[in-house]
């Protein structure tokens, strides 16, 4: 072979390879995005569920001192994750900001209340929960009245349980889109170089002598390319951290770091996996099949 179609060939090889882990990359970018959604729908919905607060109005007869102590007890029962004085000061300072600095002119007198926001934590937002804690906080002595948005906490529980349903759906659909993707990228790829295969074996060589290099350059690919995809993965989690702020706030970054290790283990499976059943094929091909 002259040395200008050895070079033709090379590059007609490279560009293949690069195409194929490209077009791998983005296919495990998609597979990393569901998987991420999928393993966060959980902290997700206890994100929203336990910012939900209920709101106790104390008796004004009761002193602070007196309330700070009950807000304690309470932060100590099962169902509380946290449990926030709120004092008449910093109650009226809530307002001015909501009303304005004359509010308390409309009324005569400061009509802001002691108060405790109380968030509880996720396994108990549901609205029976809610209503028997209700009943069981009214029984402390000084509690006047226990406000909360008994439709909000409706609706979350309801479309919470939905986004969950929804986001596994599309995860498992979009799983077994990428498989097909990755497998037809890996066949195309693989069917591409049939006659090398054919020659190989024509000479004498073992399907195990054949098989091996094939493998192992699917394993490579399968290995650059979850690499590439981690790392855009990585860039998009910043990206929206520094834009938004706050996201791991809900988002387990230990179920974050499996989706990430998951993305190049798939990666490398199907693309071995796909190697394997492509080449056995083009195996047991006989010459006329090979020209098909």
């Amino acid at each position: 072979m002259k040395t200008g179609e050895r070079k033709t060939v090379r590059r007609r090889l490279i560009h293949s390879y690069l195409s194929s882990m490209i077009s791998i990359t983005l296919v495990l970018i998609v597979a990393g995005v569901t998987g991420l959604l999928a393993v966060n729908a959980g902290a997700v919905t206890d994100y929203f569920k336990e910012n939900i607060k209920l709101s106790v109005i104390f008796d004004d007869s009761v002193v602070d001192k007196k309330i700070k102590t009950v807000v304690d007890d309470i932060k100590e029962e099962r169902y509380v994750k946290d449990a926030v004085f709120i004092s008449k000061e910093q109650g009226t300072e809530e307002m001015k900001s909501l009303l304005g600095d004359d509010f308390v002119s409309v009324f005569g007198i400061n009509p802001v209340p002691v108060s405790c926001d109380i968030f509880l934590k996720s396994q108990y937002v549901q609205a029976d929960s809610i209503a028997m804690i209700k009943e069981e906080l009214d029984k402390i002595a000084g509690i006047r009245e226990i406000v909360y948005q008994e439709s909000l906490v409706r609706i979350v529980s309801d479309n919470m349980k939905t986004f969950i349903f929804t986001t596994f759906l599309i995860t498992a659909l979009l799983l077994f889109v990428s498989f097909v993707l990755i497998n037809n990228t890996v066949r195309l790829n693989l069917f591409a170089r049939r006659f090398t295969i054919h020659t190989m074996k024509m000479v004498g060589a073992s399907h195990s002598f054949i098989r091996k290099p094939f493998l192992t350059n699917g394993a490579l690919m399968g290995l650059l390319s979850g690499v590439l995809a981690v790392a855009v993965l990585g860039l998009m989690i910043y990206y929206v951290d520094d834009t938004f702020g706050g996201i791991f706030d809900f988002v387990s970054i230990p179920n974050t770091a499996l989706v990430l290790a998951g993305v190049i283990i798939f990666g490398i499976v199907i693309c071995v996996y796909s190697s394997y059943r492509v080449v056995n094929k083009l195996l047991n091909m006989s010459v006329n099949e090979i020209y098909y």
